[in-house]
């Protein structure tokens, strides 16, 4: 292929072309990109070639199905997340010159957060009430992985425990944990449990797929307990109404036993002998500068974070 010498005044047909670059990226297959992009496999495939005769090289590896990118195709992956995320930045701050400050902000968030993101999202709107939210509830690696992909804006996770690559991070609580019993099973009249003891009961904890449950997991063995649970789920709704029955335990982050607004039946233990804390926090991307939509949420997250650690 040769090269091509690109035309500014054809600005937006790149953005484009990269935006399915980024589809393709995700999805791993032509076909459901194209669906995903509101496009036909044709156009998906000629917006690709196009690409790459304007590059001068070739970025996907072809057969009869996808079979992934060439290394100047990663690359260039890299390169189309920047340019895309800064495009979005740039049209989105232009946008808020002439108007109030509108849009959506996606966030994706581990499932022990969910209940707080109304600490982030209330006091947000109340500046700004016509920004509107969508909220995903994920594990720790999908929250990364959304966010370096450009599908969601924002993530709340864990920020110190494991790896979390090149992001932005605004802490904004440590999470601490608590045994969720019925007031008459095992301990259930404790003031206090060890990590020891909670090994002794049975308990319904999330999938092994989720930090949260890694953390819980790495506590245990410690405490020289099996790590032995009677039944998991990745929804806390899910463990929470086990629990409530009366012939079930959970761990659960203490920050998120304060918001379920626990009844007579439940009772929330904290956890000692260690004291156990894992910092939580706002992630974006490292971006500058921050789009005005995100700015402003990481001011709305420095300011509630105080009442949060509180």
């Amino acid at each position: 292929m040769r090269n091509r010498v690109f035309q500014p005044g054809k600005a937006d047909l790149l953005i484009d072309k990269l935006e399915l670059l980024l589809a393709l990226a995700k999805e791993r297959h032509f076909g459901r990109a194209a669906e995903a992009c509101g496009v036909t496999q044709p156009t998906m495939s000629t917006s690709i070639k196009q690409l790459e005769e304007i590059l001068g090289v070739m970025l996907v590896q072809r057969g009869s199905r996808f079979q992934g990118f060439t290394p100047e195709g990663e690359r260039t992956l890299d390169w189309a997340r920047r340019i895309v995320g800064d495009f979005r930045a740039m049209r989105q701050e232009i946008n808020g010159l002439k108007d109030k400050l509108s849009g959506e902000i996606r966030i994706a968030a581990v499932p022990t957060v969910l209940g707080m993101v109304a600490s982030l999202t209330t006091p947000f709107r109340a500046k700004h009430p016509e920004v509107r939210f969508r909220i995903m509830s994920c594990t720790s690696a999908d929250v990364l992985g959304l966010l370096e992909n450009l599908e969601v804006d924002a993530g709340l996770t864990y920020i110190e425990n494991e790896p979390i690559g090149r992001v932005r991070t605004i802490p904004l609580y440590n999470e601490s944990y608590r045994l969720l019993t019925a007031p008459d099973a095992m301990f259930g009249d404790r003031d206090q449990v060890t990590w020891q003891e909670v090994g002794q009961v049975p308990l319904c904890l999330l999938t092994p797929d989720m930090q949260n449950r890694r953390i819980i997991d790495r506590a245990l063995k410690a405490a020289g307990n099996e790590v032995t649970p009677t039944l998991t789920s990745n929804s806390l709704l899910v463990l929470y109404t086990h629990v409530k029955t009366g012939r079930w335990a959970s761990v659960m982050p203490a920050k998120l036993a304060e918001t379920l607004g626990l009844a007579d039946k439940v009772r929330s233990i904290p956890i000692t002998d260690p004291v156990i804390n894992y910092q939580i926090g706002l992630v974006i991307p490292q971006r500058d500068p921050m789009t005005p939509l995100i700015a402003s949420l990481v001011q709305i997250a420095r300011e509630v974070a105080p009442s949060l650690q509180a």
